[in-house]
């Protein structure tokens, strides 16, 4: 007689997850470069954007090294976008996944930004250990800061992810003006300046910004000579939450009008 094993919804959620997960993987890794690129891009990036400023301002940026400042915040911004780009469009990416009963589209959006958080994992890991090999000062003073500060940007880049998902299932064309929305936050974002840069008056003009107070808090994380002054750990933290409940919000209203368009 045959036995029927019998799974509860958390069982084949996680494997649905873990399924998608793998895909993502063969799919992510499907050229010759791989992982390699993923590490090999923004380092470039780093090296020269710190040559540049380390002209200007002799190899240390408020008391940091200009290496590791443009470490964390070309990393941060980078893990915000890549997170934020490959969950908005993972549900029309999965979308012929959704016959099955098991699929649902926030599987997708999850498996898609875990895989997103553990390749930038591994991008910082295999940047620490250039820095050693080559010499350069590794200093982690917080380390639960750091960690902390990734989950909440990553939680909050998802979180939108999310949002833009749905949307471009009701607007395909969304996915046309996200770019346009999401580039000026390179710029406004820290990842190449500090907000000790700017006068003190302009700074409610960028305060508003969560990736902002990620990246310098992370840098102060790292360096507590360098300050906190001007960003919030609370605010962080906060923007993650709300920007996650609001996101579940929206999935759980219209999820489902969504994918049968």
């Amino acid at each position: 007689m045959t036995t029927v094993l019998k799974r509860n919804n958390w069982a084949i959620w996680r494997d649905v997850i873990f399924a998608l997960f793998v895909r993502e993987i063969r799919t992510g890794f499907n050229d010759k470069l791989g992982l390699a690129w993923a590490v090999v891009q923004p380092l470039s990036f780093i090296i020269m954007l710190s040559y540049l400023r380390g002209r200007i301002d002799g190899g240390e940026t408020h008391t940091v090294p200009t290496f590791s400042f443009m470490v964390y915040g070309l990393l941060f911004i980078q893990l915000f976008l890549g997170t934020l780009s490959s969950c908005s469009s993972s549900i029309k990416k999965n979308k012929s996944l959704f016959a099955f009963r098991q699929v649902q589209p926030i599987s997708s959006v999850l498996a898609t930004g875990f895989f997103n958080f553990l390749v930038k994992i591994a991008v910082f890991i295999f940047i620490f250990i250039f820095m050693y090999f080559i010499g350069l000062e590794i200093k982690l003073s917080n380390p639960l800061l750091l960690i902390l500060n990734v989950f909440a940007l990553w939680v909050f880049s998802m979180s939108f992810g999310l949002i833009f998902a749905i949307i471009q299932c009701y607007i395909p064309e969304f996915s046309k003006v996200q770019g346009i929305l999401t580039r000026p936050l390179f710029f406004i974002s820290g990842a190449f300046f500090s907000l000790q840069d700017v006068p003190k008056e302009y700074w409610p003009y960028l305060d508003w910004n969560p990736i902002l107070h990620a990246i310098e808090l992370t840098r102060y994380a790292a360096y507590p000579t360098y300050g906190a002054e001007g960003v919030s750990e609370f605010y962080l933290f906060s923007s993650a939450f709300v920007g996650l409940f609001f996101a579940l919000c929206v999935y759980h209203i219209s999820w489902k009008q969504a994918v049968s368009r």
